[in-house]
C-alpha cells in the first residue's frame, strides 16, 4: 500500500510511457503521421523553424485554391487595416505595404496616418501609394500626435466590417486576411479575432515563432498575447471608444481587455497560424520587450484598470524575474476562509513528517485544518509522528479501505470543515513563501476552479507546470526538467495563466465546485483522477489556473525508473483506455496549447507535423 501511495505521485509518467509502449494513438490519421516521423527525425538538425516552414506553411503554389475559395463565400467582409506611420525608413515602409498589396483576400482597404513625419521619402511614397487606387487611404496629420492618435486618425478612415492593425515596420504573410475573413465567416458572431507571430530579421529570415493557444484570460492579464495580429470588429471599436491616450506603447493591451469586457468567450478566435512577422530591428519590442520601459508601466496600468472596472480587488506588479510582465496578485478575503488540506498516508513518517514539518513552519497563511487520512498504517514510526501533531490543527482519519485515491480523498472532503480543501501528497515539501494565500486569492474567483502550485523536484527542475492533455497520449505536464529561473515558452513557465488541469499533487479548490463536480471519480483509483477531476470543472464553466508564486518542492523521483507487477499494468491500462473513452475529443485539442508545438514533448518544441488539417500542406 505504501508502494502505491508513493508510486501514485509519478503516474502520469508511466502512463505516458504505457500509452507509447502499448497503446495506439488516440488521434486522427494526421497524428499518427506525427508519431511515425517522430521516430526517424524528432529533435534532428533538419527540424528548425525554417525547416518547419517548408513542411507546413501552405506553400505559394496552393495560393490560387485558397483564392477560389471566396467565391464560394456568401460574405465577404472587408476588413480595413490600419497603419501609423511615423519617420519610417523607405524601404521598410514601403515593404508593409507591399505586404498588404501582396494578399490573395481582395477585399481590403489600408488606411494610413502619417504622424506628421519629418523625413520627406515618407509623404513622397504615401502619395504615390494613394495615387494606385481607392483601397488605400491616407491622412496627413498636421503635427506629431503619438502612436494613439495616428492609429485613431487612421480608424477614422475604415469603412471595413473589421478592422486590423499593422505597425508601420511589420509584415502580413499573404493569407493573413484570407485566413481572418474565413474565420469571419465561419464565426459570424465574433469579435476579435487573433493570430500566431513571429520574428523577420533584416535579411528576411524568419524566426522564434509564438504559437498561441485559445483565449486564455489569466494569461492575458500577465502579457499580451492577442497581438498581433489583432483584427477588431469595426462597431466594437466604436462602441469602446477607439484606441486610448495614455496608453502609448500597451495601447494594443489595453485595447485588447477593453474588447473581451464587451464580449463573450467564443466571440474571440484564435486562428492557430503564423500570419503576421514582426520586424527584429534594434530598439523594436520585438527584440526585447525591455527597451521601451515605458510600455511596461502602461501595460501594468491597462491591466489594473481593466480589473478595476470588472470590480476585482488586485495588486498589479511586475512578475518576478519577467519585469517587463505582469504579476496579478488577488486579495485574500477577511476574513480569511478555512482551508481543510487533506494529506492520505500510509506509513512513510519521513515523507510525511517532512511535509507536516515544514507546512507548520513556512506556510503564512494560518486559516487552515489538516486532515491526514490514514490508509493502514502500521509502523509505530508513524504512530509516533501522530502522536506529536498538535491536535487542534491536525486530525488522523483511519481508513483501511483497500487503496484508492479518489475514494481516500472523497470520504475526507466530507469531514473537511473548510470552505476551500487543498489536496496534497504527502511527498511534497512547502520551502517558503505565502504559497497557501497565493492559491487561496485565486481559488476564491468566482469564475475559477481548480487551483495548481508550480511543484519543483529537489535538484531545482520543473516538476509541475501545469497540465496539458493530449500530451504523450493523455495527459503530462508542462515544462517539466525545466531549470529554476528558466522563463520557459514566452513566459509561460513563469507566469499566471489558465490550464485545461493541474496536479493534485498540490490543488486548491473551493468545497462547492468539489462537490457539484461530485468529487474525484473512484473508477480512477490511482491514475489520471486529478485530470479527470480538472476537466469536468471545466466542464462545468470554470477555469483551471496554474500559479508560479505558489511555490512548492515536490519529491517525485524524476529519474527512477517504476517497476510494479503485470495486474498493476492492466489496471493502469483500464484507466488510460476510460480516460480516452471519456475525455477523446478533449484529448485531441487542448485549449491551452497551440496545435503547432509537439505533443510529444514538454518543452513547447514545434510538432511534426503540425495538426492543422486544411488539405493545402
Amino acid at each position: 500500500m505504501a508502494r502505491e501511495l508513493a508510486s501514485k505521485r509519478g503516474w502520469l509518467s508511466v502512463a505516458r510511457d504505457a500509452v507509447r509502449a502499448l497503446l495506439p494513438v488516440p488521434t486522427p490519421k494526421r497524428l499518427q503521421r506525427y508519431a511515425s516521423h517522430l521516430a526517424s527525425s524528432y529533435r534532428s538538425e533538419s527540424n528548425t523553424y525554417p525547416a518547419w516552414i517548408r513542411a507546413f506553411e501552405p506553400s505559394p503554389a496552393s495560393y490560387a485554391a485558397f483564392a477560389a475559395q471566396h467565391g464560394q463565400w456568401t460574405y465577404r467582409p472587408l476588413v480595413s487595416i490600419i497603419m501609423p506611420v511615423y519617420n519610417t525608413r523607405e524601404d521598410v515602409l514601403l515593404e508593409a505595404i507591399e505586404s498588404v498589396r501582396a494578399q490573395i483576400y481582395p477585399h481590403w482597404e489600408l488606411c494610413i496616418a502619417d504622424d506628421g513625419s519629418t523625413i520627406p521619402h515618407v509623404r513622397r511614397l504615401l502619395e504615390q501609394c494613394a495615387l494606385d487606387g481607392a483601397r488605400i487611404k491616407v491622412v496627413y496629420c498636421e503635427k506629431h500626435g503619438g502612436i494613439v492618435a495616428a492609429s485613431n486618425a487612421a480608424l477614422k478612415l475604415a469603412t471595413g466590417d473589421f478592422v486590423a492593425l499593422l505597425d508601420h515596420d511589420d509584415l502580413l504573410h499573404p493569407l493573413a486576411l484570407h485566413f481572418v475573413a474565413e474565420a469571419i465567416v465561419h464565426n459570424p458572431e465574433a469579435g476579435l479575432i487573433y493570430t500566431d507571430e513571429d520574428k523577420m530579421d533584416e535579411q528576411g529570415q524568419r524566426s522564434d515563432p509564438y504559437f498561441k493557444c485559445e483565449l486564455n484570460y489569466e494569461l492575458l492579464l500577465s502579457q499580451n498575447m492577442i497581438s498581433h495580429l489583432g483584427v477588431y470588429r469595426r462597431t466594437l471599436l466604436a462602441e469602446i471608444g477607439g484606441i486610448r491616450e495614455g496608453f502609448e506603447g500597451s495601447q494594443d493591451h489595453d485595447l485588447a481587455l477593453r474588447a473581451i469586457e464587451k464580449l463573450k468567450p467564443d466571440q474571440v478566435v484564435h486562428i492557430p497560424r503564423v500570419l503576421y512577422h514582426r520586424r527584429a530591428a534594434a530598439g523594436g519590442t520585438a527584440v526585447r520587450a525591455n527597451e521601451k520601459p515605458y510600455a511596461v508601466e502602461t501595460a501594468r496600468k491597462a491591466v489594473a484598470e481593466h480589473l478595476a472596472r470588472r470590480g476585482v480587488s488586485a495588486e498589479v506588479m511586475p512578475a518576478p524575474d519577467m519585469p517587463a510582465m505582469i504579476r496579478v496578485r488577488f486579495r485574500v478575503p477577511f476574513p480569511a476562509p478555512l482551508v481543510s488540506i487533506i494529506i492520505p498516508t500510509r506509513d512513510r513518517a519521513d515523507l510525511l513528517g517532512q511535509c507536516i514539518d515544514s507546512l507548520f513552519a513556512h506556510t503564512r497563511y494560518t486559516n487552515y485544518e489538516v486532515i491526514i487520512v490514514d490508509n493502514g498504517s502500521v509502523q509505530s514510526a508513524t504512530f509516533s509522528l501522530f502522536a506529536r501533531l498538535p491536535k487542534d490543527r491536525v486530525r488522523i482519519v483511519r481508513d483501511d479501505s483497500p487503496f484508492n485515491y479518489s475514494a481516500l480523498n472523497n470520504r475526507a472532503v466530507k469531514q473537511a470543515k473548510g470552505s476551500l480543501v487543498c489536496l496534497m501528497n504527502n511527498d511534497i515539501e512547502i520551502s517558503g513563501g505565502d504559497w497557501l494565500g497565493e492559491m487561496v486569492s485565486c481559488a476564491v474567483q468566482p469564475e475559477i476552479g481548480a487551483v495548481g502550485a508550480r511543484l519543483w523536484y529537489p535538484d531545482g527542475r520543473l516538476q509541475h507546470g501545469g497540465v496539458i492533455v493530449g500530451m504523450g497520449g493523455v495527459a503530462d505536464h508542462a515544462h517539466k526538467f525545466l531549470a529554476k529561473g528558466q522563463p520557459g515558452y514566452f513566459g509561460r513557465a513563469a507566469l499566471q495563466q489558465s490550464f485545461s488541469a493541474v496536479t493534485g499533487a498540490c490543488l486548491v479548490i473551493r468545497k462547492e465546485i468539489y462537490e457539484e463536480v461530485n468529487g474525484l471519480d473512484e473508477q480512477l483509483s490511482v491514475a489520471f483522477n486529478d485530470v479527470d477531476f480538472c476537466l469536468r470543472v471545466r466542464e462545468a464553466g470554470y477555469r483551471n489556473v496554474w500559479t508560479p508564486f505558489a511555490e512548492l518542492v515536490h519529491h517525485e523521483s524524476a529519474t527512477r525508473g517504476y517497476t510494479t507487477t503485470p495486474e498493476k499494468w492492466q489496471h493502469l491500462l483500464r484507466e488510460i483506455e476510460f480516460m480516452r473513452a471519456r475525455w477523446r475529443q478533449a484529448l485531441l485539442h487542448d485549449p491551452a496549447y497551440s496545435p503547432n508545438l509537439s505533443l510529444n514533448s514538454e518543452s513547447f518544441d514545434l510538432a511534426w507535423p503540425a495538426r492543422i488539417n486544411d488539405g493545402a500542406v
